[in-house]
């Protein structure tokens, strides 16, 4: 794979890392989250390839 695709593979990701983290934890931001488990999805979409990839898992709330 050529530089030029995997910088931009890498800075697509981090941004996703990044922001998602963020949003997640606005989110809980202010709320009795002690003791909970949220159960999380997130979902890449490339329409162009007919690519759609989806992670599960779970996010224990803030103590």
């Amino acid at each position: 794979m050529s530089e030029d695709f995997n910088m931009s593979m890498r800075k697509f990701l981090k941004q996703v890392g990044v922001t998602s983290q963020q949003a997640i934890e606005e989110a809980l931001r202010d709320q009795k989250t002690s003791g909970k488990t949220f159960k999380a999805r997130a979902t890449i979409t490339i329409e162009e390839l007919g690519l759609t990839h989806e992670v599960s898992g779970d996010i224990k709330g803030q103590d």
